[in-house]
């Protein structure tokens, strides 16, 4: 075998993302709380950023107007390599961004903040008001403990079960794998009987390990129909599931009236009895944008950054770069810090614009959406809003991603103005949205003794003016979680 090297030289083309570049599309995606974990965590990591504490009423009372930085980037793809080593900083710019910055989080639309201090007691009252940590499933359920006669030997095995139960309430792993690991020796039968106790407690269906177990727990003497939901639960949960009522009549005997009655007083049953007592967290909005309603009918956007901490580049970090004294190695990381806190504040007031320039956009395509409601909701696609604005559709992308808007008729979030559409037989281009509004107004009118089948929800679009194909209506109708025409029939009217 022979082994030999060799040079070549090919010529390709690549695409390559500054540093600067690829914070810029990061911070356009942010929504704004993530903005602002950002901005802190970049306060405690550069020392050139400073946290502004001016207040509006101490702003100049005729500050001038921020100017656009003719050098400053229009658009995210417009700016590719920054080469660090040689660009030297202009510090004119800097000092008029850093005096733009400050004035910018004096305006009048910026909540007033009363320093360092004020913004201590502001967090520390919110952490005086926190609710405190709910009481967990376990923790209820090993309280009621202690007013029940519970013979020692099973007082600590009946813990353990409750330690495996569910944030739904139900102990689905089987008895013989928990026991074995337990620390003491256990039968079979002392597990059970260790449940026995367990499923007595509050709440009703607690320790069961499936359905059907636990709602036969939940059955009392005062149930209404009490035997007749104990022969549906254990015989026929899937025929209720599927409606099959003249099948349970069939096969129990029951009239379809007393069927029905049964399963009302089913409904009143809990699936999931430890639910109340789930902790998992459930997120709030924080909208980003804001669309406001004029007196004359018009409406404006706000970009809603009042939780963006107000930061601007130190003045003293940019005279020392002005020396020509400073040590080189601190000159050099100086200029970096300052040239990443610029960085920063360009990507933020980039994101700003765009933003609005977006949102505005969207707005004017959107109008009878705000004036007549969702149904009235235009086909619009994101590179219409891309071509409008003048950036790429990767841009508009990354703008809306997980950007929520306030209006008058609520918050939405800004990918819900977009979707495709169809063309009705007249010729008029109609959104996806608004098929659906029409499908749920045709079912709602369906006779319920004969409801509508897939087919039959086809041609009765097609009859309002909507062609769609079959397969879309089923798609449709499953997102908006209608059952099928067999299990919309009410029995009862059939009879």
């Amino acid at each position: 075998m022979r082994l030999e090297t060799s040079q070549q030289m090919r010529l390709d083309q690549r695409m390559i993302l500054a540093p600067r570049m690829i914070q810029s599309m990061e911070i356009l995606q942010m929504p704004v709380m993530e903005l602002q974990e950002r901005i802190e965590t970049e306060l405690n990591e550069n020392p050139t950023l400073e946290l502004s504490e001016v207040e509006p009423d101490e702003a100049e009372p005729e500050a001038p107007e921020p100017q656009e930085n003719p050098d400053s980037p229009t658009d995210l793809e417009k700016e590719l390599v920054v080469d660090l080593e040689k660009d030297e900083l202009d510090f004119n710019r800097l000092e008029a961004i850093s005096k733009d910055w400050e004035e910018h989080f004096s305006e009048e639309h910026r909540p007033s903040r009363n320093g360092m201090d004020a913004e201590s007691d502001r967090k520390h009252d919110a952490m005086q008001n926190m609710p405190a940590r709910p009481q967990s499933l376990q923790d209820y359920l090993l309280e009621q403990f202690n007013f029940l006669e519970i013979p020692a030997e099973l007082e600590d095995l009946a813990g353990f079960l409750v330690s495996h139960i569910d944030d739904r309430g139900y102990l689905m792993q089987p008895l013989e794998e928990l026991i074995t690991g337990y620390d003491q020796p256990v039968t079979p039968a002392e597990a059970e009987q260790a449940l026995k106790l367990i499923q007595k407690l509050d709440p009703p269906g607690i320790g069961a390990r499936n359905t059907q177990e636990c709602l036969l727990l939940q059955l009392t003497p005062e149930t209404p129909h009490r035997e007749i939901l104990k022969v549906l639960i254990e015989n026929h949960l899937d025929d209720i599931l599927h409606n099959r009522f003249p099948d349970i009549q069939r096969r129990t005997g029951y009239d379809i009236t007393l069927i029905k009655e049964a399963i009302e007083a089913l409904k009143g049953l809990n699936l999931h009895p430890g639910a109340a007592f789930s902790s998992e967290h459930i997120p709030y909005v924080v909208p980003d944008i804001a669309v406001d309603r004029t007196e004359q009918g018009e409406y404006t956007v706000r970009i809603l950054d009042d939780y963006v901490p107000n930061v601007y580049i130190s003045r003293r970090y940019i005279d020392m770069l002005k020396n020509k004294e400073l040590d080189p190695k601190d000159r050099e990381y100086v200029k970096r810090k300052v040239q990443s806190a610029q960085w920063l504040l360009e990507s933020i007031e980039q994101r700003r614009n765009t933003l609005e320039k977006v949102t505005k956009a969207i707005i004017k395509h959107q109008r009878n959406f705000l004036e007549l409601g969702p149904e009235h909701i235009e086909p619009l696609k994101m590179q219409q809003i891309a071509d409008q604005v003048g950036v790429h559709v990767t841009t508009v992308s990354r703008a809306v991603d997980d950007k929520w808007v306030q209006t008058p008729r609520g918050i939405f979030p800004l990918k819900r103005f977009f979707g495709g559409g169809t063309r009705t037989t007249t010729g008029e281009e109609v959104a996806w949205e608004t098929i659906k509004q029409k499908l749920l107004e045709v079912i709602g009118k369906e006779d319920k003794a004969n409801p509508l089948s897939d087919e039959d929800l086809v041609t009765k679009l097609q009859e309002s003016g909507y062609p769609v194909a079959r397969r879309t209506v089923t798609k449709y109708r499953k997102m908006l979680r209608i059952p099928s025409s067999r299990q919309r029939k009410d029995w009862m009217l059939g009879k």
